[in-house]
Order: C-alpha cells, then sequence, then structure tokens
C-alpha cells in the first residue's frame, strides 16, 4: 500500500544527507539506477514487498543487485530500510527522490506520448518548444509509445495536458454523431 507521508520523510532525509556530504549528484544517479531497476523487474519489487522472505535474505539480495551501482550513502540508506522493515517502500521513497531531486534543481518532467517512435530530431524540437512556450528552464523528456492514439500525441507537463490525438477526434466524432446535433440544425 502506498504511503507518500512516508517515502517524502525518507527522500527528504537521503536529500540532506547527501546535500550535507557533497554527494547530491551520485545519490541521485543512484536513485535512478534503482527506480530502473525497480521498473525493470516485477520479480525484485515483489521480493521487496514479500513477507514470506526474511530481512537479511532481502539485504543480501539488494546488496548483489547494488553491488558497485550505488555509492556508500545509498547502500547503507538501503541497509537502514532493511533494518526498520521499510524495504518494500524503496521504490516510491526513490521516485520521492528523484521528483524532489528536480524539485530543488528545477527540472521539469515533460511525458511525450505517440503512436509511433519519434526521431531525436523532434524530441529536441518539443524540448525546445517546452522551453519557450511554456517558460521551463531545464526539460527532462519521457517519451513513450501507445498504438491506440493512432496518430498524434499526447503531451504532459506541470499538471497540463495537450491532446492532439486522433483517437480523441474521433471519440469526439462520435459524441457529436450520438446528440444528433446535425440533424437538429437541418429542419
Amino acid at each position: 500500500m502506498p504511503n507518500p507521508r512516508l517515502a517524502a520523510r525518507y527522500a527528504k532525509s537521503l536529500i540532506d544527507l547527501a546535500t550535507e556530504k557533497g554527494q547530491l549528484e551520485a545519490v541521485y544517479a543512484d536513485a535512478k539506477y534503482l527506480q530502473a531497476v525497480c521498473k525493470a523487474s516485477k520479480d525484485f519489487t515483489n521480493l521487496l514487498h514479500s513477507p514470506v522472505i526474511k530481512s537479511d535474505k532481502k539485504q543480501q539480495i539488494i546488496d548483489a543487485v547494488t553491488a558497485g551501482n550505488v555509492s556508500t550513502i545509498t547502500a547503507s540508506f538501503n541497509k537502514l530500510l532493511v533494518a526498520k522493515n521499510r524495504e518494500s517502500e524503496l521504490p516510491e521513497i526513490f521516485d520521492t527522490f528523484i521528483d524532489q531531486y528536480n524539485t530543488i534543481k528545477g527540472i521539469h518532467k515533460v511525458k511525450l506520448t505517440t503512436a509511433v517512435p519519434v526521431s531525436e530530431e523532434l524530441k529536441n524540437a518539443i524540448v525546445a518548444k517546452a522551453k519557450t512556450e511554456a517558460g521551463l528552464a531545464e526539460v527532462e523528456l519521457e517519451t513513450k509509445v501507445d498504438e491506440s492514439l493512432i496518430g498524434g500525441f499526447l503531451l504532459e507537463y506541470n499538471n497540463n495536458l495537450v491532446d492532439a490525438s486522433i483517437i480523441r477526434d474521433l471519440k469526439d466524432i462520435k459524441k457529436q454523431f450520438s446528440q444528433n446535433v446535425y440533424v437538429q440544425q437541418i429542419r
């Protein structure tokens, strides 16, 4: 069960510690690595949530996955989470850490969803347009392919949504025909 308050507290503590030690960028890279591991491996996240597997075994597995890939601060933080029986919150804590880091650094996430993969040129053009039109200083572009859009795109940033997809247009046309707007105007 997600616990955003707990995740925010642990993430803030980790940011404060990393800032104090002058290793914020290294811990941010660790957070990105662990976020990628959690997204890529459903088995790893299931292991973290499992009440059957003992804490010491979970710690060994986390150490094996992160060995040589994370800093000592992050490794110690992971040990703390396991010691406090909070290892199941690890994915949410590191997601929150990344969000808090982005807020501190002024980085805005822009999510682009298209029906087909887009080229690097188009990605760069979208980032440049987002910077100028929306007044965003730093932009981190996340792309996703969703064939159900048929064509066009969805662009999300700062709780704004630009829906220029074909599927939305088709739904609008279907709604207009179901309401018989055109029949009433003919009479």
